[in-house]
């Protein structure tokens, strides 16, 4: 109930304003159209409402659609939670394993990073969801996950829905000749006729709705598996790459330690529980984290900031192996690169053999990192920065990094 309230009452106006963007249009719009159809496609043509089955299916089409909304506004607007402007810890001398923020003049909590959509240091920050246009992070995990599972979930109904629709009502209109196939949308089907016929306009309509809820069952079903996989691991995107950024540094060096995830609460239930509660409500304050025996409450932090000092792990040098031209969502980068493409809006860039990439944090198929620019190209020009798949690209071999590159790319190093 209290999550409710805080849907109800913003605590800023201007939250609203979060509605006036790319991500939320799409998809609110997907929602809306396939839940219209849906239910206008089960009531007229295929399981009307005078049936005791036909009334059970129409009530949990308004209950997927009613989930659905309510999930998906309460991980826009509860949001992620911020750190406090001007946020210390209590212990001054904790600070020396902080970063500072110069942004929200504050340092940053345990498992915060700062977003520079939102302009604040989010709490434990997953990443910048363009959909909700808002980040995920501690307050709206759950919230954000639960929308992932149930959207999927509602298009599989109205799939279902929009194939049998068809299938009933172009049953006996199909006639089949030797080169030909024709249909009859005159023919009817039904007895008693329904009120509106099964014409060409609502098989079309029918038919686009069929493909936006297979589109989004695939889509939005890789992503849900893609956060749980997370969750039960207890950990962020962001920390991920960090954990993969300290093996390598420990590699490197061949140091003889082991980087040991603090947060990881040993078993996959206890970590589920730390973001999935009977109340709604996350556990702890988004500053304070339970961490596993044996760790130290800034372990995390020390880590960052000993690749912080580290320039070699800061930035973890590629060199393209294959040319790839900058799309969203590549078709020729194989299956798992097309379907896992980061939701956000940063750019893609685009590569050509043989050039060097260093990359500062990635997912499992893709990273982000800056284009090693040559000295005849860098005056008046930027840095290149964005996303790219991590299978049109090679790790520079530690021992032999400094003579593979070009004298240009050498001082970057």
């Amino acid at each position: 109930m209290g999550t409710f309230c805080s849907v109800i009452k913003f605590e800023n106006l201007q939250e609203v304003k979060r509605l006036c963007h790319w991500g939320p249009i799409i998809a609110l719009g997907v929602i809306a159209i396939c839940s219209t159809m849906a239910m206008i496609d089960s009531v007229l043509w295929y399981w009307p409402l005078h049936t005791t089955g036909g009334s059970m299916n129409f009530i949990m089409l308004i209950n997927w659609t009613v989930m659905i909304l309510y999930n998906y506004f309460n991980a826009m607007f509860v949001g992620p939670g911020f750190v406090p402007l001007g946020w210390k810890p209590e212990n001054s001398q904790d600070s020396m394993y902080l970063q500072y923020c110069k942004v929200c003049q504050a340092y940053k909590a345990p498992r915060s990073h700062h977003c520079r959509k939102c302009n604040r240091c989010v709490m434990k920050m997953d990443h910048h969801c363009p959909w909700i246009n808002n980040c995920c992070g501690y307050q709206n995990h759950a919230s954000f996950t639960l929308f992932l599972l149930l959207a999927p979930l509602g298009c599989i109904h109205a799939a279902f829905i929009f194939v049998m629709t068809m299938y009933t009502q172009l049953y006996n209109r199909l006639s089949f000749g030797w080169n030909t196939v024709k249909i009859d949308m005159s023919a009817a089907r039904r007895d008693p006729l329904p009120i509106i016929p099964f014409g060409l306009a609502a098989f079309a309509a029918t038919l686009f709705a069929l493909g936006l809820a297979l589109g989004t069952t695939i889509a939005v079903g890789m992503l849900f598996f893609i956060q749980m996989k997370i969750i039960l691991r207890n950990k962020t995107s962001i920390e991920s790459w960090i954990e993969e950024k300290a093996k390598d540094r420990i590699q490197y060096y061949q140091l003889d330690e082991v980087f040991v995830f603090p947060y990881d609460m040993g078993s996959r239930w206890k970590n589920f529980k730390q973001v999935f509660t009977w109340s709604g409500v996350p556990k702890g304050d988004g500053l304070d984290w339970p961490i596993r025996e044996g760790c130290h409450q800034y372990s995390l932090t020390i880590e960052q900031l000993k690749q912080k000092a580290d320039k070699r792990v800061r930035s973890v040098q590629y060199k393209v192996i294959e040319d790839y031209s900058g799309t969203c969502c590549p078709l020729n980068r194989g299956v798992k690169t097309f379907f896992t493409s980061p939701c956000t809006e940063e750019p893609r860039i685009r590569l050509q053999k043989g050039e060097f990439i260093l990359a500062t944090r990635g997912l499992r198929y893709w990273l982000y990192g800056d284009k090693i620019l040559d000295d005849s190209i860098k005056e008046g020009v930027s840095r290149i920065r964005g996303w790219f798949p991590r299978n049109c690209v090679e790790k520079c071999p530690c021992d032999a990094e400094t003579d593979q590159a070009p004298e240009g790319e050498k001082k970057h190093r």
